[in-house]
């Protein structure tokens, strides 16, 4: 009887464990379906996913041990769990970096059959693996840019001698020599603020293969530097190629470190309202340590829920006048401001507009100029509300130059009307920033324009405001 009972539920285990996993599939991603996805849904998912880039040098796929063995791990968190089986690039990196891209894209296009949020859909990799890992976190445009990143003992640079170099000649192929091409595709190069997404890095200190010193640790160090959450987990010992190895001495410890970490790494909902911070140094965090975290646009997150999904597009020291020293409709981030398609748009520009070499020359153009922006919004497929915000009290700071001198009685007297004129002419909502913060305040910090993490919470607390009075 006994026995009858312990094979029983022996038997209710397997199939509780079984059951993590729903439905096994596998997607080809090139006609000859030489690059596809094995793609493992949970049985109760939670809508977050993970692209999976095992790890083999360039040269060949660890796909179990650094693949497939990872499924059932994930699959009981609710998470659905694609391996990548990509080319191998003899030489044309494109082919993988094409197919990890392809990857995110295709689990984002069957986000609703496969129950995925498009908005929760993170990439993990092992060594040469975690380099195209990192450099489609890195290099993606928007649409395959992974959410979040698991790094294992990645390869980060491409500099041969301080790395794996079968990955570095693999990738690279004639190009290893070309300083341009390494420093292109060594990734803690190639950190981008507000663009590059959170990453938890896992390594052993006794890795030889792949050092720690040279590749994982300047990638973290290049994340901290730009303001992006990430965790970092040295172990002791494990060398490289630890993967899923139940006798990895960190094993256990080691999944429910990143248990943890998964589980703080919020998502918005699959059908937030997506809302593009688009402005200046404010907007972008200048002086603000963490900005991802502290800066108004990552408190303008938290003030308004899972229901939105926010992002940075601020740059620090442009314009919005086209001819002005350094316009902000000419730069990267507002092609990918549009991009996002947002449905919500905010605009923090201005300042910078106020310097005699900006607004003595070019001034009489503010207001046609921000015009052409709103145009442009207006243009796009979501048809965006768009909110313009009066700049926030200044201290009149000179540079080295008189020309470079911010100046709030200009800002005053004349940029907040030319804001108010467009606004009143396209029917929008103007957020008056501007008696919001006093510039000898701790809500500043010393130089009497930017704010301190406390000032960006008050700006954060009003967009806001302003936001969900609408909405």
């Amino acid at each position: 009887m006994k026995k009858s009972l312990l094979l029983c539920a022996c038997a209710l285990l397997g199939m509780t464990a079984e059951a993590q996993t729903a439905r096994k599939l596998t997607v080809s991603l090139t006609p000859d379906g030489e690059a596809n996805i094995q793609v493992f849904l949970p049985q109760n998912p939670t809508g977050r996913a993970i692209v999976d880039c095992p790890g083999g040098g360039y040269s060949h796929l660890s796909m179990q041990n650094e693949g497939t063995d990872w499924a059932e791990y994930f699959n009981r968190q609710g998470i659905a769990f694609c391996v990548l089986k990509y080319r191998m690039p003899k030489g044309d990196r494109s082919l993988p970096m094409q197919d990890a891209q392809n990857a995110i894209r295709t689990v984002r296009d069957s986000a609703q059959a496969w129950g995925v949020n498009p908005y929760d859909v993170g990439i993990m990799g092992f060594s040469a693996g975690g380099h195209l890992a990192s450099t489609t976190a890195t290099h993606a445009p928007a649409e395959a840019r992974p959410d979040f990143q698991i790094l294992f003992y990645p390869v980060i640079s491409m500099n041969e001698r301080v790395t794996h170099k079968g990955s570095v000649v693999n990738f690279l192929g004639d190009g290893r020599a070309d300083e341009k091409l390494v420093k292109e595709f060594s990734n803690d190069r190639q950190v981008r603020r507000h663009q590059t997404p959170p990453a938890l890095i896992i390594m052993a200190g006794d890795d030889r293969a792949v050092p720690v010193l040279t590749n994982g640790l300047p990638y973290y160090t290049a994340l901290r530097r730009a303001g992006v959450p990430a965790a970092m987990h040295i172990y002791p010992s494990g060398g490289h190629g630890f993967g899923f190895k139940s006798d990895f001495a960190y094993h256990k410890q080691m999944l429910a470190e990143i248990e943890a970490w998964l589980k703080s790494v919020k998502a918005p909902k699959a059908d937030a309202l997506r809302v593009a911070c688009v402005g200046n140094s404010i907007t972008d965090g200048a002086g603000i340590d963490m900005a991802d975290v502290q800066g108004y646009p990552a408190k303008l997150q938290r003030q308004l829920g899972s229901g939105y999904l926010v992002r940075n597009f601020g740059v620090s020291g442009r314009t919005l006048l086209n001819h002005g020293d350094r316009p902000y409709m000419r730069e990267k981030a507002w092609a990918e401001a549009k991009a996002f398609n947002p449905d919500i748009v905010v605009i923090k520009l201005g300042t910078n507009d106020s310097k005699p070499r900006n607004w003595d020359n070019y001034g009489k153009e503010f207001a046609a100029d921000l015009q052409q922006m709103v145009d442009e919004l207006k243009a796009l497929p979501a048809k965006p509300a768009v909110y313009l915000c009066c700049p926030v009290a200044s201290a009149d700071v000179r540079g080295k130059q008189g020309d470079n001198q911010i100046r709030d009685s200009i800002v005053v007297s004349d940029i907040i009307p030319a804001i108010q004129k467009v606004a009143k002419k396209n029917k929008l909502k103007v957020i008056d920033l501007h008696p919001l913060l006093d510039p000898k305040s701790d809500s500043m910090q010393r130089d009497g324009i930017h704010p301190t993490p406390k000032g960006a919470t008050a700006i954060a607390k009003a967009v806001a405001e302003a936001i969900e009075t609408k909405n």
